[in-house]
């Protein structure tokens, strides 16, 4: 049997039980509504303000955003920065000017393009949080009230509409044409129609995705109408549970292995503690973490840095270990020589040129060392069709029977009914994709103004119905782009007509 989590508050650190006896998608409403004391007319003000304390706010744990000390250090350590400031540092401690104002130029120009572009990034993260429903439409004593998302509890009846993204996880009590888009939750980019009126059994072991009386936080609503019970709350919401686990970190200490009797010995907690201390080292060095291009470029600094003193000691040895100070700085350029000090600059400023085109392509770059990660992508592997689409539709061509047809062509946003050229034929679509294919080649006719169509009755009337019986919506934004909302089907009609 499915458990719900227990429900955590992020202030205190305190952690209660779920009050659901079982899985919500197992309960009927009525169970639901029993369980969390609330009933159709809502919780009072009361009874929130208590559950509020108890289960905490309905907010994910954010981490407490981008640290700027955090990134710093990151860049800096891994072994082959690491090996260029101790390079710095020698130089100036032997006072060569002209040496130390490279590798100081190198060090600070890897450590500047590394820092500003990760820390961008997490800056331009941090602020799509405020995608999720800054506020939620509830029933409270008997009374339609719109609060803030993070006030909702558990017993909190929510209504939601088209184009509303879901505060939190519900139990639908009453659905009408309901649909959701959970794309960013299961990656099924259609939308999912649900039931209220549906009671799961335990031994039918149902998934997250096809559980289709409940709705969760951060879908969105593309289609109806609906109302139901707040089940559960922030982190323990089923996107909250994927943050947790994003979130998690494996343990940095070795377990002392047992023997076959099950008998931990001494030898064992003495060999977890050299691979404990090992790890640790590694992982300072990058030996043993980040992709493929970091471990080698680690491993490729020490070996050059071992090199680099093995140089220097045979100049030194060359020279009676002379403490002359043109000894000591041939030896040191020596070893220096041996570092691709502009090895790291290359390669920090290709990732960034990398992480410009990303950018050009909408996508956000958290860290430059993914791109190398992607790069060695040969195979993508989908488990069905539509997972990697957009989920949105173009109506390309419509048909109205004793006048022609109409086609649309060159569309590169589907949401913009001014995009896109529109060609008519007095055919049907099958005969007019006969008649481009015939040696009587007949070219549809390109529409310049569609005023000269839609005075037409029959088009007038085949216009109005697309439109009007129709719950998607298109619109404009200041900033000149074209936007909408409702089921992907009704869009690209709606777009279609609105041409």
């Amino acid at each position: 049997m499915t458990t719900p989590a227990a429900q955590t508050d992020k202030k205190t650190n305190s952690t209660s039980p779920s009050p659901l006896p079982k899985a919500p998608h197992l309960l009927s409403p009525e169970d639901v509504a029993r369980a969390l004391s609330t009933d159709p007319e809502g919780l009072s003000d009361e009874q929130a303000s208590s559950k509020l304390t108890t289960y905490g706010r309905n907010e994910l744990e954010d981490g407490g955003g981008p640290s700027a000390i955090r990134i710093f250090i990151k860049q800096v350590v891994n072994a082959m920065m690491l090996v260029l400031i101790l390079a710095m540092i020698v130089t100036f401690v032997i006072k060569s000017w002209i040496s130390a104002g490279v590798v100081v130029a190198v060090v600070v120009m890897n450590i500047t393009v590394g820092f500003v572009q990760e820390y961008a990034a997490e800056k331009t993260m941090e602020s799509l949080r405020t995608l999720s429903s800054p506020t939620a439409r509830v029933v409270r004593s008997s009374q339609t009230k719109v609060i803030v998302t993070a006030e909702l509890v558990p017993g909190d009846v929510v209504e939601l509409k088209v184009g509303d993204t879901i505060p939190a996880d519900i139990r639908l009590i009453e659905c009408m044409n309901f649909e959701t888009d959970e794309a960013l939750l299961t990656g099924e980019s259609l939308p999912v129609v649900k039931e209220a009126a549906i009671i799961f059994k335990e031994d039918q072991n149902v998934g997250v995705g096809d559980r289709l009386n409940l709705a969760y936080s951060s879908a969105t609503v593309t289609k109806g109408r609906a109302k139901g019970y707040v089940y559960a709350t922030g982190m323990n919401t089923e996107i909250g549970h994927i943050a947790r686990s994003l979130k998690g970190k494996s343990s940095r200490f070795r377990r002392p292995v047992p023997k076959e009797s099950g008998k931990v010995t001494f030898g064992a907690y003495v060999r977890a503690a050299f691979g404990t201390i090992k790890d640790t080292v590694f992982r300072f060095l990058g030996l043993n973490v980040g992709t493929p291009l970091q471990r080698k470029l680690s491993k490729l600094a020490l070996i050059l840095f071992a090199i680099a003193v093995v140089f220097a000691i045979i100049v030194l040895a060359a020279n009676d270990f002379s403490n002359n100070s043109e000894v000591i700085i041939y030896a040191v350029a020596t070893a220096l020589s041996m570092i691709p000090a502009s090895l790291v600059v290359v390669l920090t400023i290709t990732m960034s040129m990398g992480t410009k085109r990303m950018v050009k392509r909408n996508v956000i770059v958290r860290n430059m060392n993914a791109l190398e990660s992607l790069g060695a992508v040969t195979n993508v592997c989908s488990d069905k069709t539509g997972t990697i689409t957009q989920g949105k539709m173009v109506a390309k061509r419509a048909y109205i029977p004793a006048y022609g047809t109409f086609t649309v062509d060159d569309i590169r946003d589907p949401m913009n009914p001014t995009d896109g050229s529109i060609t008519f034929s007095t055919l049907s679509p099958v005969d007019a994709d006969d008649r481009m294919r015939g040696d009587d080649r007949v070219e549809p006719i390109k529409v310049s103004d569609v005023a000269t169509h839609t005075k037409i009755p029959a088009i007038e009337s085949f216009l109005r119905v697309a439109s009007l019986c129709n719950l998607a919506t298109v619109h404009q934004g200041p900033n000149g782009q074209w936007a909408a909302r409702g089921d992907p089907t009704e869009i690209g009609i709606q777009v279609f007509a609105s041409r």
